[in-house]
């Protein structure tokens, strides 16, 4: 495993925590520790803090193309080690090798993008409606800023934030998911190496996010938060937030619906299922998690997509030939196992999994349930696991009324051969993302982000760039 710093980064040096504590990071493939990190207080977080805001005026003042050409090198140097690190991100997170290496080829995408969207930050001019004054306009970089990463995509979702604001011009706070701290720290390493000032990324890895976050929200020097997350966790640092008016950006929980009418293609849909459930275990914001199939065509869809299912391999991610990994620890799993118990419960059928295995680690088997009851808990939390709950229904209106019976508004899912249908439904649908007869939405180049519940601000596309910057207008009056 590529060899990763177990310290905290700050104004670019590798420090201890100040308590000198340590916090240990597991593989959820056999629950053995790994390794051990520095868990940082508060103290470092203001330390931090301090970094960012010493050289965020610096760091505003350098080039576009300057803050261009480090996020291309650092996308060189990630895709030249993506063995390396997709074998660090199995081991401390454990999706199955294959799949790591596609997210580090799309965590990598982010800094290529936004490489590209530093050296295009416009601003404007124009004349104002009395004709006797001008309006300029330009765009200045918000400010030091604070990421708060999740564990499912630790390297991905770094990218997804480092990007746009190193691009913008911010300088960061990085605080990483305690499950998954060393992909964050491997990125801190290898920014560093693509030539990036010190001080303007910092890395405080944390099992009291607490302690931690809260002084930093409150304390008037963090100007942006971008946290990915629980809605429960982000509700409660828009809280936190509101009382120095800090500009935020959040990607929060998903209950994603996904709609097979009477005239999809099957195999697309199933095609379709497979990937919109199963990418990363099913722990993922967009995972599908309400599957709404046309009474029409609802067994031959359950059953093709149990045959699917049950022929998936579980497993270390390391193994060859292993389609999935374990959930991210016990307590992930713990919580798969009480919905599905739940579901059956209430009348739901096994096609598929269903049971826990024996053995060390946190796995799951892929599991299919069809006659699922819309009273079921697992119609109304994420899931994030590899669970596909079944329900039917029998016209349009009814299936989009219970598509948008939740408080989330992430992605939603519609499979059908009609385009009339296909725009109806798309439009009616309240989500911010919507896959037609695709199970994957997530792309650097395409806005990312839910309505409702959801979250705030959008992350990826040209539109990302836009959360890390203010508009500033000048008078100019013209005699």
């Amino acid at each position: 495993m590529i060899d990763v710093p177990k310290q905290l980064f700050i104004g670019g040096t590798w420090v201890d925590a100040a308590d000198g504590a340590t916090m240990p990071v597991d593989n959820p493939a056999t629950g053995e520790i790994v390794c051990h990190v520095a868990d940082a207080g508060a103290k470092d977080a203001q330390l931090a803090v301090d970094a960012a805001v010493r050289v965020q005026e610096e760091w505003a003042a350098t080039a576009p193309r300057a803050r261009s050409e480090i996020l291309r090198r650092a996308y060189d140097i990630i895709v030249s080690r993506t063995d390396e690190l997709a074998l660090l991100m199995t081991t401390e997170m454990g999706k199955p090798l294959a799949e790591a290496r596609g997210e580090v080829a799309y965590a990598a995408e982010f800094f290529r993008w936004f490489s590209e969207e530093a050296v295009r930050i416009e601003g404007g001019f124009g004349t104002l409606p009395d004709g006797r004054n001008r309006m300029l306009l330009m765009r200045r970089p918000v400010g030091p800023c604070l990421l708060i990463t999740p564990w499912n995509f630790p390297l991905a979702m770094g990218t997804r934030k480092i990007g746009p604001a190193i691009a913008a011009g911010c300088t960061m706070v990085l605080k990483p998911a305690p499950q998954t701290p060393l992909s964050s720290l491997v990125l801190a390493e290898i920014l560093r190496e693509a030539g990036l000032p010190d001080g303007v990324l910092n890395v405080v890895t944390t099992s009291k996010p607490g302690e931690v976050v809260e002084p930093l929200l409150r304390g008037g020097r963090i100007r942006k938060l971008s946290f990915t997350g629980s809605t429960g966790v982000g509700k409660l640092l828009l809280e936190q937030s509101a009382e120095q008016v800090v500009r935020t950006s959040m990607e929060l929980g998903g209950n994603a619906p996904f709609i097979v009418f009477d005239d999809a293609d099957l195999d697309k849909a199933v095609d379709g299922a497979m990937v919109a459930k199963m990418r990363n275990m099913g722990e993922a914001c967009t995972a599908a998690n309400r599957f709404f199939v046309h009474r029409d065509v609802a067994e031959e869809f359950g059953v093709r997509l149990s045959t699917r299912m049950s022929a998936l391999n579980v497993g270390p991610g390391t193994e060859p030939g292993v389609d999935v990994g374990p959930l991210i620890d016990r307590n992930g799993r713990r919580k798969v196992e009480r919905l599905v118990e739940d579901a059956v419960q209430r009348g739901a059928r096994v096609l598929a999994g269903g049971r826990t295995p024996d053995g060390p680690g946190s796995f799951y088997p892929p599991t299919v349930l069809s006659r699922v009851s819309p009273d079921s808990d697992l119609m109304g939390t994420e899931i994030f696991g590899p669970v596909a709950a079944i329900l039917t229904f029998d016209d349009e209106d009814e299936v989009v009324r219970q598509a948008n019976d939740t408080e989330w508004g992430l992605v939603g899912y519609v499979f059908t051969e009609s385009l009339d249908r296909a725009l109806r439904v798309s439009e009616r649908l309240e989500a911010g993302m919507v896959g037609l007869n695709t199970g994957l939405v997530s792309n650097p180049a395409a806005p990312f982000g839910g309505v409702k519940q959801s979250g705030l601000g959008r992350e990826g596309g040209r539109v990302g760039i836009d959360e890390f910057l203010d508009y500033k207008y000048v008078a100019v009056p013209v005699s």
